[in-house]
């Protein structure tokens, strides 16, 4: 009875396997979605992150700007040679996504 029930757990455990989706890769195509942002003029964004991004990082440009229907701003800098992307709601704030 033992081996049975055993058999019954290995049958079953061996089709769950099989039911799983397989994983893919593929190494030819990269996505990149945009998170609902839309991209604006720079002279769109707000004079408070404007003045945020003067106070904390002096240097930076922005390249390209962004607004979401929450009212998140994405902004893609540039210091230097460096390029990165940072985050602020209306008030200047800065937030992590």
């Amino acid at each position: 009875m033992k081996k049975v029930v055993l058999v019954a757990a290995l049958a079953l455990g061996g089709l769950t396997a099989f039911a799983a989706a397989p994983a893919t890769v593929n190494n030819d195509l990269v996505i990149t979605m945009q998170d609902e942002y839309q991209e604006i003029a720079v002279e769109e964004v707000p004079a408070a992150v404007q003045e945020a991004l003067k106070a904390d990082y002096p240097e930076a440009a922005i390249s390209k700007a962004y607004k979401n229907e929450e009212g998140t701003y994405k902004l893609e800098v540039q210091i230097g040679e460096q390029a990165g992307t940072l985050f602020a709601n209306e008030n200047g704030e800065w937030i992590t996504e």
